[in-house]
């Protein structure tokens, strides 16, 4: 069927979400518009973890071999006590294999990745839904800059706050991940690690993942009895008994006034992603706690297979309960795993030293193995 015989559909959010959803219609030469409230990418200067399933489907966007060059790869997982003790590794490149290795980038560089190639005419900066309304042939939507624009298609693209989430089902609880209800993420200089590094205390979890330039990607979270708001710095004294380059990598950040950066760790759970003509992907939809990087990987499939139902039906009325259907058991997958390595991280330290050893390594098959399958409609 010509393009011009599918409609438009119109994206609400330019993130990753948006934009990978953006780049799989265009592969499909259905066109788009997307509308996007900031003026430009939030987060650029940080890092983004892509595990396997991630780098999957940026392959199944035409951005294989775009994104082997940007970053570095991931070749090993090791997670560690808070004195620095190994309990297991992963091999990760051996896990994933040399197509799906994992990979550690810059956002503005997968950002910019999402993009390569894709004119800029179809997205709309400092432009966000502000209302919508469903009819029998499509949606209209009334914008924040006074634009009203019309599409055979909606996608809620926009993020876990997601207004358009909001207008279809009304005002929903957010809710707080298992895990922790704040982290903080940040870019440092490489002390010295050549693995995605985990380092677990009683009190709090510290991330180091090797980027590229010298620098590393850092996550950081407090156990939910030493949280003090957004000031990690009252707290650091829970990362006392940590490693050397742990305590100096904290230093170094706390003495950068904006080189933290807060983020509450919000999951988005709902019965329903679609409604008649409206169809929410990525973390308005399904949200999920960083443990397992997920939230990229879960929204760029979530992309290769509502652009690949787009292609394919000439009738759009059931796409959205179609991919619903396709989508939510992978996802129900994540949110329980995500779940079992909750409960896990709330242990007494010295339980969950003496298990992980056994339990981490079969944990990470259980939970990626299932994704290695690459996803389609």
């Amino acid at each position: 069927m010509d393009s011009s015989d599918k409609g438009r559909v119109l994206i609400a959010g330019g993130g990753i979400a948006g934009l990978a959803m953006r780049r799989a219609l265009q592969r499909r030469g259905i066109p788009s518009l997307t509308l996007e409230r900031r003026s430009e990418a939030a987060d650029g200067g940080l890092a983004i973890n892509l595990p396997g399933n991630a780098v999957q489907a940026l392959g199944q966007l035409g951005l294989g071999d775009a994104l082997r060059r940007v970053g570095s790869p991931v070749h090993r997982r090791e997670y560690r006590t808070e004195s620095g003790r190994l309990l297991f590794a992963v091999d990760e490149a051996a896990f994933w294999g040399e197509e799906a290795q994992p990979r550690c980038l810059r956002r503005a560089d997968l950002l910019r990745l999402l993009t390569l190639d894709l004119p800029s005419r179809d997205i709309r900066p400092e432009s966000e839904v502000a209302a919508l309304r469903q009819g029998p042939q499509g949606v209209t939507v009334e914008c924040t800059d006074g634009a009203v624009e019309t599409g055979r298609l909606l996608v809620g693209a926009d993020g876990v706050h997601s207004r358009v989430r909001r207008g279809v089902f009304g005002e929903r609880a957010l809710g707080a991940a298992m895990l922790a209800s704040a982290s903080w993420r940040f870019m440092a200089p490489n002390p010295g690690i050549d693995a995605w590094t985990l380092w677990a205390g009683s009190g709090g979890l510290f991330l180091l993942i090797p980027v590229d330039r010298g620098e590393v990607y850092g996550w950081v979270s407090l156990g939910k009895a030493a949280e003090q708001g957004r000031d990690l710095a009252a707290s650091r004294s829970v990362f006392a008994s940590f490693p050397r380059l742990v305590r100096e990598t904290l230093d170094s950040v706390l003495a950068q006034p904006g080189a933290l950066h807060h983020s509450p760790l919000e999951e988005v759970r709902i019965p329903n992603w679609t409604q008649d003509r409206v169809v929410l992907v990525g973390d308005a939809a399904h949200a999920t706690a960083p443990v397992w990087a997920q939230g990229a990987a879960l929204a760029l499939e979530d992309a290769v297979v509502l652009g690949a139902l787009l292609a394919e039906r000439a009738d759009w009325r059931t796409v959205g309960a179609d991919y619903e259907a396709l989508r939510r058991p992978r996802v129900a997958h994540v949110q329980a795993m995500t779940d079992r390595l909750s409960r896990t991280a709330q242990m007494p330290g010295w339980a969950r030293n003496l298990l992980l050893p056994f339990i981490g390594p079969r944990s990470y098959r259980d939970t990626y193995a299932p994704l290695r399958v690459p996803v389609s409609a």
